[in-house]
């Protein structure tokens, strides 16, 4: 599993404690040095049957300054994937990457569950 997070953030150092207590092993990935592809956000996308939109870092200060609640819904998937390929800021976290499923924003009943735990 890959565990995609912005170390100063508490919500993913939260997630993070949550992880090493049940024990679950997992790839850490810093998402402002290792910004998420295009090719991977769609992947996760399709895998997590979730609006593209819970995708976005709606409470970051890139989003609100790009304006971006008022572009997005005037943008293509692909361009909105684009997007999120540019810049790791934009992405919502932590999210929890497997082969069965994605998990976005950490609410420890969700993780729980996904985890069996």
């Amino acid at each position: 599993m890959i565990f995609l997070c912005y170390p100063k953030c508490t919500t993913c150092q939260k997630a993070r404690k949550w992880l090493d207590a049940n024990g679950i092993a997992y790839e850490e990935r810093h998402i402002a040095e290792q910004n998420p592809s295009a090719a991977e956000l769609r992947t996760w996308h399709e895998r997590s049957g979730l609006p593209l939109r819970r995708f976005f870092n709606t409470s970051g200060m890139l989003y609100r300054s790009m304006a971006l609640k008022d572009k997005l819904p005037g943008m293509s998937e692909e361009e909105q994937l684009a997007l999120l390929a540019t810049d790791g800021m934009l992405v919502k976290r932590p999210m929890l990457i497997s082969d069965r499923f994605v998990l976005i924003g950490f609410k420890e009943s969700d993780w729980a569950a996904a985890l069996g735990k």
